[in-house]
């Protein structure tokens, strides 16, 4: 009896840490795409000093439609700080910004660093029994980048 014990506990244990080990494989491919849209943004960000609003919904969109992100689309967070620390993201139409002061500007001069963070939530599941036991595992990725275009409008020299 005790030996048929054993042996049960030991297929359950080692179901479950096949069952990590899967969650493990579908994560890593989730964190390159992760790291990959990460990178996409950087660079339509460092083009413009700043992030526009259709590209920050498209990201969100491209993000938002992929499997494993699509289970947890609430908390995926796109973040643009310019080297001021404040956002970095803007209306599309840049115009609209030549006459505000410098503070309301969400793009800086060109060389100035940005940074660009995604944040998402990894689905951590195993289904037991019929039971889903679920671990939130909160990822980030951040990028510097830094500013490639002039801007007319601000001062390219500063003291």
């Amino acid at each position: 009896m005790r030996g048929v014990a054993k042996a049960v506990l030991g297929v359950i244990l080692s179901s479950v840490a096949i069952l990590l080990l899967l969650n493990l494989a579908f994560f890593f491919p989730w964190y390159m795409t992760l790291i990959s849209e990460t990178y996409n943004v950087a660079q339509v960000v460092a083009g413009d000093n700043y992030m526009k609003e259709l590209y920050y919904e498209d990201a969100m969109n491209r993000l938002r439609e992929r499997p494993i992100f699509r289970d947890k689309e609430d908390k995926i967070e796109i973040s643009v700080t310019n080297a001021d620390g404040r956002s970095a993201i803007g209306d599309d139409d840049e115009t609209i910004y030549y006459d505000r002061p410098e503070s309301d500007k969400p793009y800086l001069q060109r060389g100035e660093p940005l940074e660009v963070e995604i944040k998402a939530v990894y689905p951590f599941t195993v289904t037991l029994w019929g039971e889903k036991l679920e671990r939130e595992l909160p990822v980030s990725f951040k990028l510097s980048t830094t500013g490639l275009k002039h801007y007319k409008d601000l001062n390219y020299y500063t003291d």
